[in-house]
Formats: structure tokens, C-alpha cells, sequence
């Protein structure tokens, strides 16, 4: 009986020994790269053309993630803690990079990689994936939100917050669609909104040394346009419920006149609602001043190499490779996420399949980042839940709260609410 527990067990080893060691015996080493799941196929296309492209060298299997950011971020740190070897490139969201920093789970990009890395790439998104003035990550896609409105409603887009509400109001008035769609559910689009307002109104959320809350009278100008919408005609009913997805439907549905929203919206009311397709149109993000850029706050993932991966040098390689020019005007194209490199804005052949690609730029221009910090994911929760519902918001009553707790998060004091 002893005898035939050894033979059952040891084809068991072998076979977890074989996969641990995939693609390093008798061919080119295995590359894992991990990253969201990709519908659009943009993502698999990258890792096949990168593959191809090494010459042999190394082959890329794209892994995918779970779907939700807590989810991708879940798994990493996991398995990153527990210095899983097989992980050479990762997909991270522009907010993980510090924490992941710190941790000592990810390698900075030095020497050549990083003057490769860095030449070519828009400045905003680059700081995403800088911490100590080190860069960590480099830029694969970026996001940030637009004015998306019906022309068939309005003539001239409005130009700022009180402009929107105001056209809202008309529109209310005149018995026609007139909600403006943005998310304010308690979640992680709800501090984009107000990181948006506060950058917009010429604050932060944070000092410059990510060392205690800046907040101040921007911010509470910030949450007093929060307040305004909740509890104006504008405001859609679903408004404490809603993310990016349930304002793509409603704009889809008819019942909206604006959304603040992502560029996927585009391609998406062009297969789901072709009639209204012909009056959907997009502007620049409103300002909070008229004599002020609107500065909205970035989104994207940033590739960067795992710190045990057996191939680090590969990794950095391959890592420019999936994010050079082809593949980001794929990923653009197909999934409708914006690119990082400065010199498609201004390439004839891909804005004609971009056509707010000059919007998107514009936006990029004068974009913010959220507030940089290792302890992120608990700054945002703080913020979300002292805005949520965001039609029970106290500006200075609210701000106050949130920079205190926000001080406790830094000092990983407290409670989390």
C-alpha cells in the first residue's frame, strides 16, 4: 500500500513541477502576464504579436485576472506575497503602483528600459506609475472621462457645472430628457468624481508629499457641485446606485441628455442605439471655473515586472513590446482605451478610427492623478463613504470628517469605515 501511495504521488509532483517550470525546458521561457480580462481580444492579439516578434526568444500566455479591480488587486497581492515566481509581467491599476512600491513586489525600470520606457509617453500617465521619483510601472492604456451629450437636445455643450445644471433645468422644465449621468454609488467612481471637482477647483487631496490631507476650500466647493446635482432635476433616480455601466444604459435609453463617462460609451451606443448614435456627441469635461481647465483624474493600467520573476530582464522587454505602437492602437480601436504614446493623437490613419482622439488628448493634457499614496484603497474608501449618498453631503461638515479620517488612514490609524 506504501509502494502504490509513492507511485500515485510522484506523477503528481512531476506534473506540478512541469507547469511550475512551463516553457523553461526544451524551448523559449514562458512569460506570464496578468492583466484584466479583455473582450475584445486586443490584450491576446498583443501577447501573440509580441511572441512572434521576440524571435523565438521568449513566448507571452496572457492570464486573466478577475474582473473587478478589488479582485485583480486580491489575487496579486496574494500571490505576490507569497513570491510566486511565476509572475513576470502584471497589469496594474494607476493606483496600486506605491503600495506595490513599497511592498518590494515590483522592479524599477532603470538604464535603457526606462529612457524606452519613458520616451514618447504622455507626462500624466507616466506619473502613475512614478513613486520616489522611481519609475516602477510603465503606461499600457490610459482613461479619462468626457462631456457625452444628445445634440439633438442641445445646441452648444456646456462649458461648465453650472452650465450643465442649468441646461438640465431647461430641458426638466420643457417635459424632455434631461438627467445628467455620472456615478455616485459608494465605490471608487465616487472619489474620481470628487478627485475630478477638487483638482478642477485647484486643489488636492493630498500634500505634495502624500503625507497628510490638503483638501481645503477647493474641496469643499467640490462637494457642494456634488450636493447641487443629487438634488437637482438633474440628478437621475439611480443616481446613489449608479457606476459607469448604469449610465451607458440609461444615456442608451433615452432618458438622459449628458453622461460623464468613459470612451467606451462611443462604440457602445453605436451597436446598441444607431438612431440615437447620430446625435450623440462628446466635449471636453466640464470646468468648475470658466477661467480654469477642467482637470479629470486618469485612470488606465500601468505594466510592471513581478521582483521574483526568473526572467526580469525578458520582462522588461517584453513589457515595451506589449505596449509599443500597433498595440495600442489595437487595444484603442477595439476596446476603446486611450492610448499612452503622444504620437498617435497625431496620426491621420488612427484618429479617422478615433474621432474624439483630440478631446481625449486635450483631457489628457491637463489631467490629475489620484492621490499617490501606499495607503490608497483606504483613502478612497474614506471618501466614498463620507460622499455617499451624495445628495446628503455637508460641504464643510463633510470635508472636515473625511480629512480627519483621512489623516487616521495615513497613520493607519482607526478604522476603516
Amino acid at each position: 500500500m506504501q509502494r502504490l501511495r509513492r507511485l500515485i504521488v510522484l506523477p503528481l509532483l512531476a506534473s506540478l513541477l512541469t507547469a511550475c517550470g512551463s516553457g523553461d525546458s526544451g524551448g523559449p521561457p514562458t512569460l506570464n502576464w496578468y492583466n484584466f480580462p479583455d473582450d475584445s481580444g486586443a490584450l491576446a492579439e498583443a501577447a501573440q504579436n509580441c511572441t512572434r516578434g521576440s524571435g523565438g526568444r521568449y513566448r507571452i500566455a496572457y492570464n486573466k485576472l478577475p474582473r473587478t479591480a478589488d479582485g485583480q488587486r486580491q489575487q496579486l497581492v496574494r500571490r505576490l506575497a507569497a513570491e510566486d515566481r511565476s509572475i513576470d509581467i502584471m497589469g496594474l491599476d494607476v493606483t496600486w503602483t506605491p503600495e506595490f512600491a513599497e511592498a518590494g513586489w515590483i522592479l524599477p525600470w532603470s538604464g535603457e528600459d526606462r529612457t524606452r520606457a519613458e520616451e514618447g509617453t504622455l507626462k500624466v500617465p507616466l506619473q502613475t506609475g512614478t513613486w520616489n521619483d522611481r519609475l516602477y510601472a510603465v503606461p499600457y492604456n490610459t482613461n479619462t472621462q468626457l462631456l457625452w451629450y444628445r445634440s439633438d437636445l442641445v445646441g452648444d455643450p456646456p462649458a461648465t457645472w453650472s452650465a450643465m445644471l442649468d441646461e438640465a433645468r431647461r430641458l426638466a422644465g420643457e417635459g424632455k430628457p434631461h438627467y445628467v449621468e455620472i456615478q455616485g454609488a459608494q465605490y471608487e467612481g465616487l472619489t474620481v468624481w470628487f478627485n475630478t471637482l477638487v483638482a478642477s477647483a485647484g486643489g488636492s487631496v493630498l500634500n505634495a508629499d502624500a503625507t497628510a490631507p490638503s483638501l481645503g476650500p477647493p474641496a469643499v466647493r467640490a462637494a457642494g457641485i456634488m450636493r447641487d446635482l443629487a438634488r437637482s432635476p438633474a440628478a437621475d433616480p439611480s443616481l446613489p446606485n449608479q457606476m459607469e455601466d448604469q449610465n451607458r444604459l440609461a444615456m442608451e435609453a433615452g432618458t438622459a441628455a449628458f453622461e460623464l463617462n468613459y470612451p467606451f460609451v462611443y462604440p457602445a451606443m453605436q451597436a446598441n442605439n444607431p438612431e440615437l448614435f447620430e446625435h450623440f456627441r462628446w466635449a471636453p469635461y466640464p470646468r468648475v471655473d470658466a477661467s480654469r481647465p477642467a482637470r479629470p483624474t486618469i485612470g488606465g493600467i500601468d505594466l510592471a515586472v513581478g521582483a521574483y520573476s526568473r526572467h526580469p530582464d525578458l520582462a522588461f522587454e517584453a513589457a515595451l513590446c506589449l505596449r509599443n505602437k500597433e498595440n495600442q492602437i489595437n487595444a484603442a480601436v477595439k476596446g476603446g482605451l486611450p492610448p499612452t504614446l503622444r504620437e498617435l493623437y497625431f496620426d491621420e490613419e488612427f484618429v479617422k478610427s478615433y474621432p474624439f482622439a483630440d478631446a481625449i488628448f486635450r483631457s489628457l493634457e491637463n489631467a490629475s492623478v489620484r492621490p499617490q499614496t501606499p495607503a490608497y484603497q483606504n483613502v478612497s474608501i474614506v471618501i466614498s463613504h463620507t460622499l455617499s449618498p451624495p445628495s446628503a453631503i455637508d460641504p464643510e461638515s463633510s470635508v472636515e470628517t473625511m480629512s480627519s479620517q483621512i489623516q487616521d488612514a495615513l497613520e493607519s490609524k482607526g478604522l476603516v469605515p
